[in-house]
């Protein structure tokens, strides 16, 4: 039995070939690119999942969104997997990428045509999508609706985890320390600029961090060290979000679990990070790879345990499955654990830490991968 999607996609291979590939017992439909400003990295992570996928096992259907949001089966979405993305990336710029890829899909020129999902034809989808529309809970709740299975967290723990205000209060109320907070919104910000500096410098010294709070990969994120730096940095987060994170700036070494499973998860060791940069942003994450990895991290052991015990009780809190990076700030001095972030479909590159860390408790990135699509089969999805 067929549901009918209502998405168009395009596809240059005929209606004939892509039902076939479907009704393939093991075929796993990859997900990526997106509408979110992490688009570029969705489809490195796309690149490197797409290579460890055990192909006797598993036939892959790549879906590619494209920034507008057009959904691009097999065809060019195959083209955009073989594409040298990193190179761009590193060489001209972000806009440049874009660019590129916006006239690899007008080049292609393919036919609309409605695709049918046929679920016992997908074995599961695999969630290559970062950010807003791939990670906050929407491509979830609508594959939920379709019946198909997914790899990571379902719609709860995806929307509470996009959000970076609700993460923060959730794992609170669990007994995991936060850094200090304000939240603000980019109508009161817009309002009056005035207003919301003294609001901040009445609650924070500088250094301080401002982030958009839906968004990941360090996009929209600046270290502001005096009042100049301020308005700039808050036009560039709400420029992104509605919603936007001021955060006291925490002295500590950055550390981060991979942490995998449904019912009963596991976690990594620690890895510890040190950025090339002041903090970790985008281009220490993705293009220039300046960042210095640890792993296990520079910590004592016990301090260790406990590191991991927290990724594992906010994963639960947070009623994350499948996977998720959970990061945080240590503080040696003190013992002091305080959680950053919560990343429901982390970076897949290979640079990314979260494959990095499963490697090292033993599974390489093929047997993650295959790892990830055991747990999202299992998964019973009400």
């Amino acid at each position: 039995m067929f549901f009918h999607t209502g998405i168009f996609l395009k596809n240059a291979l005929p209606w004939l070939t892509v039902i076939k590939a479907l009704m393939l017992p093991n075929t796993i439909a990859l997900i990526f690119g997106g509408r979110s400003a992490e688009h570029e990295i969705s489809i490195i992570s796309a690149q490197s999942i797409a290579a460890n996928i055990n192909t006797e096992h598993f036939r892959v259907l790549p879906i590619y969104i494209t920034h507008e949001g057009h959904w691009l089966c097999d065809g060019i979405a195959r083209d955009i997997l073989n594409l040298d993305l990193s190179s761009i990336l590193r060489t001209s710029s972000l806009e440049a990428a874009t660019a590129t890829l916006q006239e690899m899909v007008e080049k292609a020129a393919q036919k609309l045509f409605d695709l049918d999902f046929r679920t016992e034809g997908i074995a599961v989808a695999f969630l290559a999508l970062h950010g807003t529309y791939g990670e906050d809970g929407r491509i979830q709740g609508f594959l939920d609706t379709c019946g198909i299975p997914y790899t990571g967290c379902g719609v709860l723990a995806s929307a509470l985890t996009m959000d970076k205000a609700l993460t923060k209060l959730c794992v609170a109320d669990a007994g995991i320390a936060v850094a200090p907070y304000i939240t603000l919104f980019r109508s009161d910000y817009q309002a009056d600029p005035e207003t919301t500096h003294s609001l901040i410098e009445k609650q924070f010294a500088y250094p301080l961090f401002i982030k958009p709070a839906n968004l990941g990969s360090s996009v929209g994120i600046s270290k502001v060290h005096h009042r100049e730096e301020l308005p700039q940095a808050l036009q560039n987060a709400c420029s992104l979000d509605w919603k936007v994170l001021v955060e006291k700036t925490i002295t500590g070494k950055e550390i981060e679990v991979a942490v995998l499973g449904n019912e009963q998860p596991q976690a990594s060791l620690c890895g510890e990070i040190v950025p090339g940069k002041e903090f970790y942003d985008y281009q220490d994450k993705y293009i220039f790879n300046t960042a210095k990895f640890f792993i296990p991290a520079r910590i004592p052991a016990d301090l260790q345990e406990k590191v991991r015990a927290s990724a594992i009780k906010a994963y639960k809190a947070l009623g994350c499955r499948g996977m998720s990076r959970v990061d945080f700030f240590v503080d040696e001095k003190d013992d002091a654990i305080i959680l950053n972030e919560v990343n429901t479909i982390p970076g897949f590159t290979d640079i990314s830490m979260y494959p990095r860390l499963m490697e090292a408790v033993g599974f390489t990135f093929p047997k993650l991968v295959e790892r990830l699509i055991q747990l999202a089969m299992e998964t019973i999805r009400p």
